[in-house]
């Protein structure tokens, strides 16, 4: 088989793993700008004053949300759920893995005394198609599966934030730096999970002397992080989750929404039963007794 025969046979496995014939996605892939759009910047809201959050320089710090549309998205579901969902990922990772959410991000650090987290500055963005490409080929897809996933995926030369496949995409390009974080942490008794782009450490004694060898292992792979979030404290908020020595539950503002949706008697609750969800997490689970 040559190169261009190679080539065909690659994208014609890629089309029965997202479910269109060749000819849609070979006019998708060379009409990608159709398919993407840009939305307005979205100032990002700071939640500790109520309003924005701000540069050193006083300018107001923007989020761009660069959506697929059409099929292009159906293709960028299908490639998630088809193709990088089979990719197993460690335990610590909770953003955007089945079963895994901010509630079990947040569960392992409860009952440890020390608690350090950061997060990751523009991390869509900041993860080039270089990288993506590099990647795949990293996870064994030959160079033109590489290629095609690469184009399908990302847009204007990076990962876009608001697309089916980023946060996967995400999770495994940055997949080496979390197994580094992973046995660092492992063997300095630390506890590691991440949520997206948000990073937590902690652990039943003082580590504070190890936070610039962790972050220069994020930094190892021209990852940023974000010093304005970064905090050393005991009994924090983890990825919107407080956490404590005996157990975690939802901050006062959420318990008040749960109360505002009582009053509405709705028929569905959401606020509430996340509540629930979180709480029943500190519900210690009955033992099996063997009878004799």
């Amino acid at each position: 088989m040559n190169s261009l025969q190679f080539k065909k046979s690659q994208l014609k496995y890629l089309c029965s793993k997202v479910g269109f014939d060749v000819k849609t996605v070979e006019f998708v892939l060379e009409n990608i700008d159709s398919f993407c759009y840009e939305k307005p910047p979205e100032l990002k809201p700071d939640k500790k004053n109520g309003g924005f959050k701000k540069y050193k320089d006083g300018t107001l710090k923007v989020r761009i949300i660069r959506p697929s549309k059409g099929k292009l998205k159906i293709i960028q579901k299908n490639i998630k759920s088809n193709i990088l969902a089979n990719i197993a990922l460690p335990d610590n990772v909770h953003g955007g893995v089945r079963k895994r959410s901010n509630i079990s991000n947040a569960k392992p650090h409860q009952g440890k005394k020390y608690q350090f987290t950061t997060d990751l500055q523009n991390f869509y963005p900041s993860i080039k198609s270089k990288h993506v490409y590099d990647c795949f080929l990293e996870l064994g897809f030959s160079n033109y599966f590489a290629s095609f996933l690469t184009k399908l995926t990302t847009w204007k030369g990076e990962v876009p934030q608001g697309a089916p496949t980023s946060t996967v995409i995400s999770n495994l390009v940055f997949l080496k730096t979390d197994i580094e974080l992973i046995n660092f942490c492992n063997d300095n008794g630390i506890t590691y999970t991440r949520y997206i782009d948000d990073l937590t450490f902690s652990s039943h004694k003082d580590f504070r002397t190890l936070i610039p060898q962790l972050m220069e292992i994020v930094a190892k792979r021209a990852f940023r992080v974000s010093y304005r979030k970064t905090l050393y404290a005991g009994n924090q908020n983890v990825t919107g989750i407080d956490v404590f020595l005996n157990r975690i539950d939802v901050p006062e503002k959420i318990k008040e929404k749960a109360n505002d949706e009582k009053y509405k008697n709705l028929d569905f609750n959401p606020v509430d039963n996340y509540i629930v969800q979180v709480q029943k997490t500190n519900v210690k689970k009955k033992k099996n007794k063997i009878k004799t």
